[in-house]
């Protein structure tokens, strides 16, 4: 277990200053980063804890706001999703790039981490980005429109509840399919009887299993 140190980072994308929420092991050391992407209520702060967690075991985790590069509060339909989709793609690649120059991280050992919307966003740049070595996906999807775009992937972990009403749980079984196509390394766990969201023993156990995919994936 590492100690760690919490601070904010600015960096500048698109004309707009974009905050990261930083949370870093102590040593000296490089570390394998994790982007942490929150979902569609804008919950940057939901993300502190798992994001200690995962720092205390010696990944330097940074909280994405990328709501910032369009100055959303909330989301309140497809519609907006749809409209800022691509700037905020723009944002989390730059985001890499900023991520990967920092000193506590080595450049080469980068995953991100996504809610919801921001599973999404990671999946879709995991398609097009080779600096996305890992992605893990809390109750998200793979946007179709995407396959379009699509010129490599990673490894991915799938967690999800099979009650969501806010996104169906038949968008884990399409990516795991694209993902079995493609011959890409996957694990999957489908929570009976869990919604958008998870609490209690299923949040437990979802942190156990991305400890477990990053140690194998990222940190190795």
């Amino acid at each position: 277990m590492y100690s760690i140190s919490q601070s904010e980072l600015v960096f500048e994308t698109g004309g707009k200053n974009i905050r990261l929420d930083c949370f870093l092991p102590t040593g000296e050391m490089k570390f394998p980063a994790i982007i942490g992407l929150h979902g569609s209520g804008g919950g940057h702060a939901s993300m502190a804890e798992p994001a200690g967690l995962l720092a205390a075991q010696g990944y330097a985790v940074y909280v994405l706001h990328y709501f910032e590069r369009t100055g959303t509060t909330e989301i309140d339909g497809l519609a907006t999703i749809a409209r800022n989709f691509p700037a905020w793609m723009k944002t989390l690649w730059d985001a890499v790039s900023f991520v990967a120059t920092q000193p506590s991280v080595d450049p080469e050992r980068i995953g991100l981490l996504g809610f919801s919307l921001g599973a999404y966003l990671a999946l879709s740049a995991a398609a097009i980005d080779a600096r996305v070595r890992i992605v893990v996906d809390y109750f998200g999807g793979f946007p179709k429109e995407m396959k379009l775009f699509m010129r490599r992937f990673c490894p991915v972990l799938i967690l999800h509840g099979d009650q969501d009403t806010t996104v169906p749980v038949a968008e884990a079984y399409h990516l795991q399919q694209m993902l079995e196509k493609k011959q890409i390394p996957y694990e999957m766990k489908i929570y009976p009887g869990a919604g958008h969201g998870f609490s209690g023993e299923i949040w437990r156990d979802s942190g156990l299993r991305t400890l477990a995919f990053l140690n194998q994936h990222l940190a190795a």
